[in-house]
């Protein structure tokens, strides 16, 4: 069977059309999906500003499409007189627990204030700096932990500008953890330098969510209430994947860090590296006393992210985490199973004793690190038990089960409860 060259050319003109749509549909749905952050939606925020003295904490990560927020904002003639840095500093590169010094922005004059002094983790901006704004803007990407230290600076900010009278408006960013909720809720008693509220390890809200929380539970001292405005993301629900474009901080490089975060950081209340000094920061854990158990080996060196870390210059023995699918990691719930398996390693060697690290912290004394990062003395004392892993997991579930609930009056965003 033959066709005439005019059916041919009507048919393919169907089909063009056709493909035309098909192209059409799907280019509108993918600009749908498209997450678009807080600190874009600047018709929303930049009428806000204007005519007021404006104080910015951030760091580097607030990029507005290729732009950093500062030089939006001066571009848009408005007033920037003061700018807050937290740990790690204004360019996010200083080392965890180092001191960050005031200073003037090179390019700007800008003051810049640090709020994060390393002794005692986050301080309080001083009353003078408070004088030289009207309105605080918050703009930083936070990765949804309890003891990761930003969220902190922001609780002590909302209640300084509280007392002074000044108006809050965070720029809400994706939790790039905020798929799932897990850990125990922080008993009090607790309170310190990496765990502020009574949340899970892993709180699952973004910063303006967690903030509204805040304030709506009681949990922040505002004695003269406090006007907050969060200018929340479009098209991010928790279920939403979301790529950091760059690095939160110095040692969590990659999004495989990101999601090895809250299972391997509470290694760090241990004698066991993390990696800090090599090239793979929170993807791999090793001992020197870990060789029998493991073959993979790390040597750490000093780095500028790390320039004294854990065990360096030591070979140590343990497991790369880096060659996992970062789409099965961010499967994967906070795991605890390495370090049980660690400390039982330690254990048949005699070496129990040694494993979990002690000291006094401030006003709370003589304290077991690890049970300021899980936030209940338990999950220790489970693992002195022999408890495996998932039975440490299954004793925080009503933790877990009481924060969903309690958080949902302040969700921003779509959560599917797991």
């Amino acid at each position: 069977m033959t066709y005439k060259n005019k059916d041919c050319s009507g048919i393919l003109l169907v089909f063009l059309a056709a493909a035309i749509l098909i192209f059409s549909y799907c280019s509108k749905v993918a600009a749908a999906a498209t997450i678009v952050l807080g600190d874009e939606r600047t018709d929303e925020y930049l009428p806000l500003l204007d005519g007021k003295r404006i104080a910015l904490f951030t760091n580097h990560s607030a990029i507005v499409k290729g732009e950093h927020l500062l030089e939006l904002l001066l571009r848009n003639g408005q007033r920037v007189t003061v700018l807050y840095t937290p740990e790690h500093g204004i360019r996010g590169d200083k080392a965890a627990g180092e001191t960050i010094e005031n200073g003037t922005d090179s390019v700007t004059g800008i003051p810049i204030v640090s709020l994060y002094n390393g002794a005692s983790g986050t301080v309080k901006p001083s009353i003078e700096t408070m004088d030289k704004f009207d309105t605080l803007v918050i703009d930083i990407q936070d990765v949804g932990l309890r003891y990761y230290t930003y969220y902190i600076t922001v609780c002590d900010l909302l209640e300084v500008c509280s007392v002074h009278g000044k108006e809050v408006i965070l720029l809400d960013r994706p939790n790039p953890n905020g798929h799932y909720v897990d850990g125990p809720i922080l008993d009090m008693k607790f309170k310190c330098h990496i765990g502020r509220l009574p949340i899970p390890v892993v709180h699952g809200l973004t910063l303006g969510e967690l903030m509204n929380m805040a304030i709506g539970e009681g949990w922040l001292n505002l004695p003269q209430g406090l006007d907050f405005t969060v200018i929340p993301c479009l098209n991010y629900t928790h279920r939403t994947p979301y790529t950091l474009p760059v690095p939160p901080s110095p040692n969590l490089p990659n999004m495989k860090a990101v999601y090895l975060y809250p299972s391997l950081c509470p290694f760090e209340a241990t004698v066991v590296s993390v990696g800090r000094g090599t090239d793979l920061p929170f993807q791999c854990f090793g001992h020197p006393n870990l060789k029998k158990k493991y073959r993979y080996r790390f040597c750490p060196q000093s780095v500028k992210a790390a320039p004294n870390p854990p065990l360096l210059g030591q070979i140590c023995y343990g497991v790369n985490l880096s060659r996992k699918k970062e789409s099965d990691l961010r499967k994967k719930h906070m795991d605890l199973s390495h370090i049980v398996e660690a400390y039982k390693v330690f254990h048949r060697q005699g070496l129990g004793d040694s494993f979990f690290l002690k000291g006094r912290i401030g006003n709370l004394g003589e304290v077991e690190y690890f049970d300021l990062f899980m936030g209940k003395s338990y999950v220790r004392e489970a693992i002195l038990a022999g408890k495996s892993a998932r039975e440490i997991r299954s004793m925080w579930r009503h933790d877990v089960e009481t924060f969903i609930e309690k958080s949902k009056p302040y969700l921003l965003y779509e959560r599917k409860d797991e």
